[in-house]
């Protein structure tokens, strides 16, 4: 395929550790996204997407290769991708397009054939195949922006508590002072500079495809002026903290987590209080709206240069953010708000501000960028092309479930669900199906399941598993589940039928 024969450009933008509830539900009102509305209302809103994993790494591993966790095994962060995986952009690059890495996609290479003092074997990190990493923003082992920070004149070193400086606050320290850095040197600007200038001269050769992945909101949830204190946090409401009776949230809280969270926090979260949890979530919605903010420039550069009309916009998280619900923060979690994440679809020629309510899933956007450009995913992928439904003619055959698994075993350390639920590695695992009003969480080892009926209940606050009146409905959600298992194994060769 031609350079005039390529239809136009992609821009595969993704936030990481984006609810979907500060785009399209409780929090929204209270975070400015113009931008993000804007690009909405040009195109197509996706309501019920879901990431099929977590976290970040196996998040973006279906993400980018279109399988399921089960099927690509890059089941924790630093758990390798093997190689004979297609990805979008291995795929893309048979369709002509030089796929350009802004950011970083926490890929872990195939060990196989490479020698174990590798230095990227020492990161999990890395560049999915298929990617030319263009901007380096690795967030433990980058390099570029520390550098550019030094460059700028700030102070930046490793302290004596772990931290590097530039992810501890000024003054008194708390989460909502504001960062060391200026507005226009974090993290979220140097990418969004980069990535312009990089761009801007790329324009000039053809058709590109560019994947800009940033960083925030995830934490360290810290923000330089004026982001820190944009938002009011008097004015948010408080997460649902109530938490089924049931050994997982035991085990989630068995041990000091997320110290990451902010600089300062010593893990227990239980005891972090209401006045905390408006202050946190006020910050990691500032860092939202400067997302934001820079992808406004990014779409006003479409619009000057007149590619607007020529480019395929995607728009996604590879993950949610619990934000205190259940009094959990993160995403190593199995409740709804750590999967459930925004899709933004603008396809060029389509009709503009579509919303769509089915259920979608992460290993869809693959096969949707796949389509545009008019490439057949590879029998592999487990999703499917969600252009269908941006174009006005949904399929009739469509899922009416989501699946997503986690992970959460180690092979070298005991993780607390494997300490406090007596599991093995590979027995400390999660398979979960929703419905529109059902979700079904199962857990392996012997744990039992849990049920929620999202009607009733939104919040998952009551565990009917152990109910014997909903035992026919925790049977049938456990077959579908094995159904949806069973049919999705590994595809990748079983349509081909050899031999006489």
């Amino acid at each position: 395929m031609t350079a005039k024969t390529r239809p136009g450009n992609i821009l595969f933008v993704t936030l990481d550790q984006c609810a979907a509830s500060v785009l399209d539900g409780p929090l929204a009102a209270h975070v400015p996204t113009p931008n993000i509305d804007r690009l909405a209302a040009s195109g197509t809103v996706f309501r019920n997407h879901f990431t099929v994993t977590v976290p970040c790494g196996p998040a973006r591993a279906s993400l980018l290769t279109g399988l399921y966790a089960m099927n690509h095994r890059a089941i924790r962060n630093g758990a390798p991708l093997a190689r004979h995986h297609a990805t979008v952009a291995t795929e893309a690059r048979r369709a002509g397009y030089e796929p350009l890495l802004f950011g970083y996609t926490d890929i872990a290479p195939d060990p196989d054939g490479m020698d174990p003092e590798d230095p990227d074997l020492h990161v999990y990190e890395g560049v999915a195949p298929g990617f030319r990493e263009v901007v380096e923003m690795q967030m433990e082992a980058g390099r570029e922006w520390p550098a550019h920070l030094r460059a700028r004149g700030y102070d930046v070193h490793l302290r004596a508590d772990g931290w590097p400086s530039y992810y501890v606050p000024g003054g008194n320290g708390g989460p909502r002072d504001a960062a060391i850095f200026a507005a226009e040197d974090s993290d979220t600007a140097y990418l969004t500079d980069r990535t312009l200038v990089a761009m801007d001269l790329r324009r000039d050769f053809g058709p590109w495809f560019a994947h800009l992945a940033y960083i925030r909101p995830h934490p360290p949830l810290l923000a330089p002026a004026p982001w820190n204190r944009l938002i009011d946090p008097a004015a948010l409401p408080l997460p649902e903290r109530a938490a089924p009776d049931h050994p997982f949230v035991g085990a989630w809280f068995s041990r000091p987590t997320n110290s990451s969270l902010y600089h300062g926090h010593d893990g227990d979260n239980r005891a972090i209080t209401d006045a905390m949890t408006r202050d946190l979530t006020a910050v990691y919605l500032g860092l939202v709206a400067e997302v934001d903010h820079h992808l406004g420039r990014v779409l006003d550069w479409l619009d000057h240069t007149g590619q607007a009309e020529s480019t395929l916009v995607v728009l996604t998280a590879d993950h949610g953010e619990m934000l205190g619900a259940k009094y959990m923060w993160g995403k190593e979690s199995v409740f709804s708000p750590a999967y459930h994440v925004p899709l933004i679809l603008r396809v060029p020629g389509a009709e503009r501000g579509r919303a769509v309510t089915a259920i979608t899933e992460s290993t869809d956007v693959a096969p949707t960028i796949l389509d545009w450009i008019g490439r057949a995913a590879p029998p592999a992928m487990d999703g499917r092309s969600l252009l269908p439904f941006a174009r006005g003619t949904a399929p009739e055959d469509w899922r009416d479930a989501a699946f997503a698994e986690a992970d959460f075993g180690h092979p070298r350390e005991r993780t607390r669900f494997m300490e406090h639920l007596a599991l093995t590695e590979n027995t400390a695992t999660a398979a979960i199906l929703r419905e529109a009003r059902w979700r079904y969480v199962h857990f392996g080892g012997g744990v039992p399941p849990m049920l929620f009926d999202l009607e009733a209940d939104p919040h998952e606050t009551t565990d009917l598993a152990p109910d014997p009146a909903h035992a026919a409905e925790l049977s049938r959600l456990r077959a579908k589940l094995i159904d949806r298992m069973t049919e999705r194994r590994d595809r990748r060769l079983t349509g081909l039928a050899q031999g006489a």
